[in-house]
């Protein structure tokens, strides 16, 4: 939002890097974007130092050590769940928390590549909850939750303090977390040593002291399975992202603890295809799209999960010579109707029965590009409305651990101290190792085929980066969902309204389950930055509340 946009803008002016920038804005949405994400919430972060290659941060939290197969098996409903018509881990609550994580990535990326301290990183974040007029979603979703935020009294306390639910326009203030915030700061002058032993008192308060405590203390006495020991054993990492080429350009992602190499697979099949032959939304462009698309979700939704824990065949995976088998089973004439993963055999297969449908309530992005040519992209998200607030600390808790699944000898199947396969995925793009593009999205399992389709909207079809955005898109539902009771919905797909009835009924034609919705219905909106000819491009999808500034 643009309480977002101004954080990080304010840090640019005040001489701070794309780092800097970047994790102001993450913590301002922290603050003003509760509807989307909170401090509590996870975030994959991608870093590109101007002559330095890509670097991946995970700052995604781990399922507790209380948290096990045999626990959710045999746990009983939550006040808003019916017995027999349930999830095996609960949508929401203090039951569906995993260990803060954004946080501590956002603090490593400081450390590591970051010039600015934490208290004027955070000092935006620190204005906007000491009162900020409320924006109309945050709102809504505060009015919508009511009833469920009833039965958290922190939550209840820290949302509602007059009784009533805001509207939009209100200034709404949140004294917990800007006090939580301030503690931190303190942490930061009160240690001793050069910057980085500084950020590190920082880190070790949120995670080790009286914060982490309060939260530990809080969660123990609410039915939750966070313990203290879980929270100062978390820690955020680098990684080395996931790559790809295509057509003359470098592909970067998080790894396989992301949907990230969606995105890589479905390149590497659609590089053996003239899509700019086939025409811009033909039918026959998008039957091919969709198809690859399907196929990368197959392989996403039967060997993903946390390398710490699970065999990933990933070299396999990302393989050119992996894609041209994948190629050939997509019938030009034919949509499929199964979910076909690669015949890979590390992995157990997802189970086919669901007792609901999912209901993810997503995601913010996050994307900066500075003078010098460094670059922050990131898909910060979970601790969403509605949250349970932990105590004082003002932090929401995320509800991420329902994204795990307890299939026996699946590769995101639930374990203590594992990260859940989430759908974040940022993405960085290089030509002969330069930057050259940046961008992220909301929109749970649909970012990547959002992106990708954005991604092709700007090589294929040479659009600038707001035309990317502005294009309708597809959304197949073609997956097992990542969040709740992980349904398959074989053959949907929706189209927004601007491809129109023609499009619509030859993709029918085809066999594709086509919804042809409005025309601005995609649940993606991504933020997009393209260096060309030394000259910066931004584009803000206008299907949200999405904003980009520069000069």
């Amino acid at each position: 939002n643009n309480q977002e946009v101004e954080a990080g803008y304010r840090i640019l002016e005040m001489g701070g890097n794309a780092v800097d920038a970047g994790v102001a804005a993450t913590l301002a949405a922290a603050v003003t974007e509760q509807s989307r994400f909170g401090l509590g919430g996870e975030m994959p972060l991608l870093v590109k130092m101007s002559g330095k290659p890509v670097i991946a941060i995970s700052g995604i939290g781990v399922a507790p050590k209380k948290a096990t197969v045999d626990y959710y098996t045999h746990r009983q409903p939550e006040p808003w769940e019916e017995a027999g018509r349930m999830p095996a881990i609960p949508a929401q609550g203090i039951k569906a928390a995993i260990t803060p994580g954004a946080f501590d990535g956002l603090m490593l990326a400081l450390q590591q590549y970051g010039t600015m301290s934490f208290a004027q990183v955070v000092q935006p974040a620190i204005d906007n909850a000491e009162g900020f007029p409320i924006a109309e979603e945050f709102a809504t979703f505060l009015t919508n939750y009511r009833r469920i935020m009833d039965l958290w009294p922190a939550s209840r306390s820290f949302f509602y303090p007059t009784g009533e639910a805001p509207i939009r326009g209100d200034i709404v203030r949140m004294p917990a977390l800007a006090k939580t915030l301030r503690e931190l700061a303190a942490a930061e002058k009160k240690a001793r040593g050069n910057r980085v032993k500084k950020i590190q008192a920082v880190r070790d308060e949120f995670a080790r002291g009286s914060i982490a405590k309060r939260i530990a203390a809080f969660s123990e006495a609410n039915g939750g399975l966070i313990s203290y020991s879980d929270l100062a054993g978390f820690k955020a990492e680098s990684d080395e992202p996931r790559s790809t080429t295509y057509r003359g350009y470098e592909i970067h992602k998080p790894g396989f603890w992301t949907q990230g190499p969606v995105m890589l697979e479905a390149l590497n099949i659609l590089e053996g295809f003239d899509l700019k032959g086939m025409g811009h939304n033909s039918a026959q462009y998008l039957h091919t799209v969709i198809e690859a698309v399907k196929l990368a979700f197959a392989d996403r939704d039967r060997y993903y999960g946390d390398p710490k824990f699970s065999k990933i065949p990933e070299q396999i995976l990302l393989s050119k010579e992996y894609a041209a088998e994948r190629r050939k089973m997509i019938d030009p004439s034919k949509a499929s109707m199964e979910s076909r993963p690669g015949n890979l055999g590390t992995s157990s297969p997802m189970q086919t029965a669901a007792a609901g449908a999912s209901d993810a309530r997503d995601t913010t992005c996050v994307n900066v590009v500075d003078s010098k040519g460094n670059a922050y992209s990131a898909t910060p998200s979970g601790a969403w409305l509605p949250s349970v607030i932990a105590g004082d600390t003002g932090i929401p808790l995320s509800t991420r651990l329902q994204s795990f699944v307890v299939t026996p000898g699946h590769a995101n199947e639930l374990a203590p101290g594992k990260r859940p396969r989430v759908t974040l995925s940022p993405t960085l793009v290089t030509r002969n190792g330069d930057f050259f593009l940046e961008m992220s999205t909301p929109g749970g399992d649909n970012q990547d085929q959002a992106l990708l389709q954005v991604l092709l909207n700007i090589i294929e079809f040479n659009m600038t980066p707001q035309e990317a955005a502005e294009a309708p898109r597809f959304q197949t539902e073609h997956f097992y969902s990542s969040f709740a009771f992980h349904e398959f919905v074989p053959g949907n797909v929706n189209l927004e309204g601007r491809m129109g009835k023609n499009i619509a009924n030859e993709l029918t034609a085809l066999g594709h389950k086509i919804r042809l919705a409005t025309d601005w219905s995609n649940g993606s909106a991504p933020t997009i930055i393209l260096k060309r000819n030394g000259v910066l491009h931004g584009a803000a999808d206008p299907r949200r509340a999405r904003f980009i500034f520069g000069r």
